[in-house]
């Protein structure tokens, strides 16, 4: 196993004059960011302090943000390699809000996941409607289905105005990142993750994908039209992916290793070309 060889970046740039109960000085002493070295390469790997600091602070990745005085340890923080900066906030007792960017540079990103790159492609891939499945690219089914068979509740656009067909999804590394482009032109962006493996014993499901202040294109179920955020990823490759939620009328018919069914809304979508 190669040595590991621990760095700390200087901070390049002030994003506004420090002020309040904490000192520029202060937080030179205090905060450290430290990007772990792997085989000679500066990873994507880092972790942080500000144990000492008399404030609250968190830290802005490319992953999210660390909320804290210490991340105990090395946190996975970008997906690929390039220039990339941390956000250091820091709320003082005063209420009074500064912050401060580190910027470093990542040669290799290690132990990154192989669906990242399926998702996001080399950096950001855009996504849409799969109309090769016809009107079961969204709707009801059994679980086991590979699309909306049982009924398709309405094209897309009409359960959610300006995502059906011709809307899209773009994925993106850099920050996790989830936008949608409505067809009226309109967007809204958020995260997203996954989770590899099932859930909730639902043992066919390849993992969870989940988004976090925005949802998939349409993203309403079809039991009562709620909001989803968390899916079953019932398949993933470079070309397709295949969402659904089982409702809870479902989940509970439903019994892992048997011929029960259970109901579900589905969702198919593909890589746009």
């Amino acid at each position: 196993m190669a040595a590991l060889v621990f760095a700390a970046c200087e901070p390049v740039e002030k994003r506004n004059t420090l002020k309040g109960t904490v000192t520029d000085a202060e937080i030179d002493q205090y905060v450290k960011i430290v990007q772990q070295e792997r085989n000679g390469k500066k990873s994507n790997f880092f972790s942080f302090t500000s144990d000492g600091l008399k404030a609250n602070t968190s830290f802005k990745h490319g992953m999210g943000t660390f909320v804290g005085a210490s991340s105990n340890g090395w946190m996975q923080c970008y997906l690929v390699a390039g220039d990339v900066s941390i956000l250091l906030s820091v709320l003082n007792p005063d209420g009074t809000k500064v912050t401060k960017s580190f910027s470093f540079k990542v040669e290799e990103a290690f132990d990154v996941a192989p669906e990242w790159a399926i998702f996001c492609g080399t950096g950001s891939k855009v996504w849409e409607w799969d109309t090769s499945f016809g009107d079961g690219i969204h709707g009801m089914g059994d679980v086991f289905d590979d699309r909306a068979t049982w009924w398709t509740i309405g094209k897309p656009e009409e359960r959610v105005a300006g995502e059906g067909v011709g809307a899209t999804m773009t994925f993106a590394a850099d920050g996790t990142t989830l936008t949608k482009l409505r067809t009226d032109g309109t967007s809204d962006s958020g995260t997203f993750s996954f989770k590899m493996r099932s859930r909730d014993g639902f043992e066919d499901s390849l993992g969870e994908f989940t988004t976090s202040l925005v949802t998939v294109l349409a993203g309403v179920n079809s039991k009562d039209a709620g909001v989803e955020n968390k899916f079953e990823i019932m398949q993933l490759d470079d070309d397709q992916i295949h969402l659904l939620v089982i409702d809870m009328d479902g989940r509970e018919a439903y019994k892992p290793d048997s011929e029960g069914w259970g109901q579900a809304t589905h969702w198919r979508f593909r890589a746009k070309k």
